[in-house]
């Protein structure tokens, strides 16, 4: 390593640490932490009632301005508030008479945060589910009116509600056995005379705020979004990470506020319409809130009641194949693709994930086995399949290294910079003559790559890892802390994972073994500029610890044993290879090539000579 770089390494240390220094929070800095943290939450309170304004806002605009009559004229309105359950194997869900709308939505036989048996995904203020039909004369808005539930069981209710003086508004409930689709069917009866005769839509108001249900806060965050698929089309998302309102210009099949792994899809019958506004707006760490979600769409509506409005509502976990089945027990004629809900990777990535670690995955699942075997078995799998690939790039490697001395040797009248070309086209053309490829050492992580960034996509959204133990680890879908305290800090968070820096370790120790095989094979000036390249391989284990730290110890885990075991094969390729057999056969290569001087060579060391002929030509014509 040259002065500049030890130089240039130290300077960097050193505003590492005086950045760490100058960071640390005096006693005033605290006090004023404090007081930004109270205004903060005097933000949160004012946001929030800002949001209910709105609301109220919306609701007002929408009411009829032209009549001192009340909107919907209910003599019932007086009645406290009471629930329907509906419920079977999967699901159960309680229906408020106020609105007629589900209120509380519960998944069962999935572990809550707080450790209770099932999962619920909403309840009280937290979902609203709002449908607005502007009259002539006066607007319906359910919302604010009272139902009465009629011919209610385990499995179906329907809702009724008086409007005007002869008018019924029915809002019917099934919930069908063993499904996760409740089916919604609203229809008027006696109420066309308020409407115009062209009046053929609604809206729908749906707001829900997405509870935190996995330890992980920020984790969880990153998986949680408002998506919607448009009619025809794939699938979209608004940004995880931002406060965004966006306008969808398409119509739209369903839309779904999705966490990391439990949704709520509302799906239209005959679609929502063109220009729905899509709101997504993220919660801060602490409150049990991960995002708030806000939709306003338009949809069919028959004042006369010739034909309904039905929508169907999935509410279940994030369960590839489960979403593959639901989307075929649609009642409705199209295709729903639920399963989109679940991001495995861009296309390349998700064919891996869609058609191979998914069906090992579902095979080893079936076994009833631990998970972290399963993960194993998959990191050995994986390592099977790609091992030719990988011990052929090694070889590659293998050769250019018993001929390094000779490549010195070659190269050796070579050391000016302005002969950097002339050097390279000799290796290369040395390189040709053994039969050697000096590409072959680039693909193990090549190879290695795209399934790396597979497993990236596919385990965190795995919700067979969720609460799932393997060896110290309690729960491979979340981090698996050793220290935990109370304050974050800067990048780490609050709490350090012991499958990270499992990880990171297995990455150093790879690193190295890796660095001393391109070491050994590298001639000149090169070996040089590896030094440097070294001292990169080295941190980048530092940079991983603090992006994973917060991610699952599942991907971890994964990360950890997939290098583990590539270091293992290195490291056992590198005790088995002779070097002096592999230099012997390399030498009866050369004397056969060499005994085949009118043989021509191709590719890549054809064109260097080429390039070196013409730049000889060049230095010749200057007079060099």
């Amino acid at each position: 390593m040259d002065r500049n770089t030890i130089i240039g390494f130290i300077l960097i240390a050193a505003v590492l640490i005086g950045f760490g220094y100058w960071n640390q929070p005096s006693a005033e800095q605290i006090a004023e932490q404090a007081r930004q943290d109270s205004i903060a939450t005097a933000q949160k309170k004012a946001k929030e009632e800002k949001a209910k304004l709105e609301e109220e806002k919306s609701i007002t605009a929408f009411k009829d301005t032209t009549s001192s009559d009340s909107a919907v004229v209910d003599s019932i309105s007086a009645l406290p508030e009471s629930f329907t359950t509906l419920q079977n194997n999967n699901i159960a869900v309680d229906i408020t008479n106020k609105g007629g709308f589900v209120k509380k939505a519960v998944i069962k036989g999935y572990e809550s945060l707080e450790g209770k048996p099932n999962v619920t995904v909403f309840e009280g203020d937290e979902q609203t589910l709002d449908f607005r039909m502007a009259g002539k004369d006066m607007n319906i808005i359910t919302k604010q009116m009272t139902f009465i539930p009629v011919n209610a069981t385990d499995s179906s209710v329907v809702m009724q509600a008086k409007v005007g003086d002869t008018g019924v508004l029915s809002i019917a409930y099934n919930l069908p056995y063993d499904s996760h689709l409740l089916q919604i069917t609203l229809k008027a009866e006696g109420i066309d005379g308020l409407f115009s005769p062209n009046c053929n839509s609604m809206t729908v108001d749906w707001r829900d705020h997405c509870r935190q249900q996995e330890k992980s806060f920020s984790f969880e965050n990153r998986y949680t979004s408002l998506t919607y698929k448009e009619a025809g089309a794939g699938t979209d998302y608004l940004n995880e990470g931002k406060d965004v309102e966006e306008t969808v210009e398409e119509p739209l099949d369903w839309v779904a506020y999705k966490t990391q792994f439990f949704s709520v899809v509302l799906i239209a019958e005959k679609q929502f319409a063109k220009n729905s506004t899509q709101t997504s707006t993220p919660e801060e760490k602490g409150g049990g809130y991960l995002k708030q979600f806000h939709s306003q769409m338009q949809t069919n509506f028959d004042p006369q009641g010739n034909e309904p409005t039905r929508f169907e509502m999935y509410v279940g976990p994030n369960n590839f194949r489960l979403l593959q089945k639901v989307s075929d027990q649609t009642t409705f004629d199209k295709k729903l693709e639920l399963q989109d809900l679940i991001y495995l990777g861009w296309p390349i990535i998700k064919w891996i994930n869609r058609w191979f670690t998914l069906y090992v995955f579902d095979f080893l699942t079936s076994m009833n086995i631990s998970m972290g075997i399963i993960l194993i078995l998959i990191t050995l799998l994986l390592k099977v399949i790609t091992y030719p690939m990988v011990k052929k790039s090694y070889m590659s490697s293998a050769k250019m290294r018993v001929l390094k001395p000779k490549l010195e040797e070659a190269t050796k009248e070579y050391n000016k910079p302005e002969d950097a070309m002339q050097k390279q086209q000799a290796m290369m053309q040395l390189y040709s003559q053994y039969g050697v490829s000096p590409l072959g050492g680039c693909l193990p992580m090549i190879i290695q790559m795209p399934i790396w960034i597979a497993m990236f996509n596919f385990v965190p959204n795995a919700i067979e890892l969720r609460r799932q133990s393997f060896l110290w680890i309690k729960d491979l879908s979340t981090y698996d802390p050793i220290f935990e305290w109370t304050n974050n800090l800067p990048l780490i968070g609050d709490h350090l994972s012991l499958t990270c820096i499992l990880f990171c370790a297995a990455n150093v120790v790879y690193s190295v073994l890796s660095m001393r095989q391109q070491k050994d094979q590298m001639v000149g000036q090169q070996a040089d500029q590896m030094k440097m390249m070294r001292w990169m391989m080295y941190l980048m284990p530092v940079m991983f610890f603090f992006i994973f730290n917060d991610y699952s110890a599942g991907l971890n885990f994964y990360y950890f044993i997939s290098l583990f075991f590539s270091a293992a094969i290195m490291w056992t390729l590198r005790k088995t290879t002779n070097d002096e057999k592999l230099l012997a056969t390399l030498e009866a290569r050369y004397k056969e090539n060499k005994a085949k001087p009118a043989a021509k060579q191709g590719g890549f060391a054809a064109r260097l000579q080429e390039l070196q002929k013409r730049q000889e030509d060049m230095r010749k014509q200057r007079g060099y």
